[in-house]
């Protein structure tokens, strides 16, 4: 059996993450959420297929050609935006076998697709869709069903709860024939939940498994946050492979990678994991679920707590890194700081495409793209974004976003005045 994974999106709502890169590269607990989506496909499947686009070469630098030893073959999606056409576009790569389809962006468990498979194959369906009970649809498709059937799907219903599409299909090689018939959607798309109702309507038999275990979404920053945090506090294991100089305090499960030294004075409270050749300490506070890539600098009098600082990143002196993200190659001058909580302890609210969400965290700091760097003394507002290659100046207050490769200096007005005397 094959796996189609769908990696070709640009992930508009993850900026400025993904300034110049695809999200499912993206790392969360020091890995990229696409290796996630393959370790657990290759238990049932023997090729990955991966369709790409945007930046697709960042991708194919990811995950190289194989894959725990099964290979990739990476398909350049079909124009034209949408699920069925990402999915069209490995029509000529599985052949006459039924095949996988999962998101590259979704985060879920390995009992999921053992639980589709079972009833694709005890019910001799012609497709499956994992779902899972929410009680509000309003950012998903509404699966609806009788018995042990699908009889129909409706993408984002206005209200109510109910099972929801999760993204995670098995189908036969007869979707082909429906996707070339599914028209464009409404949200100017070819959506596979519209060739799943051609299947209905033409009597093919629809299934569906019902998911109880973690799972994830991520297609906003604070996502990131959340899957780094169940990550970190499911899978990780207690494993020291760089060095702990005496002083230093760690409270497991921490993971150290080879070549990082933690110097004396650290003090760090797991669940927290740390990449290879990085230089933590000597006396700074890393609080639990934080992970901190490789190359990175995390120095004297700085607290981290509940955050991602990804590859080549530094906060060297006496910063405090709360409930933000961290992109590649971001360097924090001394005393910078990530504000994280609002007077009134309400909701955050971030600006996404041009709109202000309510995040549901009422702890949010500052969601940093890569290649930035900030000066000394710099305060971030909690929520705030600031884009990737952006130079922001000594003694500023970041209290709106900054779009990508901006220079933002505070203009202050001096006054020189001679005090007199012999």
């Amino acid at each position: 059996m094959k796996a189609v994974v769908l990696a070709a999106g640009k992930g508009e709502r993850l900026r400025p993450l993904t300034d110049d890169r695809p999200k499912v590269v993206l790392k969360v607990a020091n890995r990229p959420v696409i290796e996630y989506v393959l370790e657990n496909l290759d238990p049932f499947v023997d090729e990955f297929i991966l369709i790409v686009r945007y930046k697709k070469e960042k991708v194919m630098e990811t995950l190289g050609d194989e894959f725990n030893g099964k290979p990739i073959t990476y398909v350049d999606q079909l124009p034209g935006e949408g699920t069925a056409k990402a999915i069209e576009s490995a029509r000529e790569h599985v052949g006459d076998e039924e095949f996988i389809v999962a998101n590259g962006d979704i985060y879920f468990e390995v009992e999921g697709i053992k639980d589709l498979l079972s009833v694709f194959r005890r019910e001799g369906a012609d497709a499956a869709v994992l779902v899972k009970h929410f009680d509000d649809l309003r950012h998903f498709g509404r699966v609806d069903v009788e018995g042990t059937r699908v009889t129909g799907v409706t993408e984002k219903p206005e209200a109510g709860g109910g099972y929801a599409n999760l993204g995670l299909y098995i189908f036969k090689p007869g979707v082909f024939e429906f996707i070339e018939k599914t028209a464009l959607s409404s949200r100017g798309e070819y959506e596979i939940t519209d060739t799943l109702n051609l299947m209905l309507e033409a009597g093919r038999k629809v299934v569906y498994a019902v998911y109880s275990s973690y799972w994830n979404d991520i297609g906003r920053p604070w996502n990131l946050l959340e899957l780094n945090e169940y990550l970190l506090k499911n899978k990780l294991r207690h494993e020291i492979r760089g060095t702990v100089e005496e002083g230093a305090t760690l409270i497991p499960p921490v993971e150290v990678g080879e070549g990082t030294v933690v110097r004396s004075g650290s003090y760090i409270i797991g669940p927290v994991k740390i990449g290879r050749n990085s230089l933590i300490g000597p006396n700074c506070l890393i609080r639990p679920y934080t992970s901190i890539g490789d190359n990175c600098h995390i120095g004297n009098a700085v607290e981290v707590k509940n955050s991602i600082i990804m590859d080549h990143s530094n906060a060297p002196h006496l910063n405090y890194v709360g409930d933000s993200i961290i992109g590649e190659n971001t360097n924090l001058g001394a005393g910078t700081i990530t504000a994280n909580l609002r007077h009134d302890r309400g909701n955050i609210k971030v600006e996404i495409k041009g709109r202000l969400e309510d995040s549901g965290r009422h702890k949010l700091g500052a969601i940093i793209g890569h290649g930035v760097k900030v000066g000394i003394n710099v305060s971030i507002y909690p929520g705030r974004k600031i884009g990737s290659g952006s130079f922001i100046g000594p003694g500023v207050v970041v209290d709106r976003n900054v779009p990508p490769k901006t220079l933002v200096v505070l203009r202050q007005e001096k006054v020189v005045k001679g005090m007199g005397g012999d």
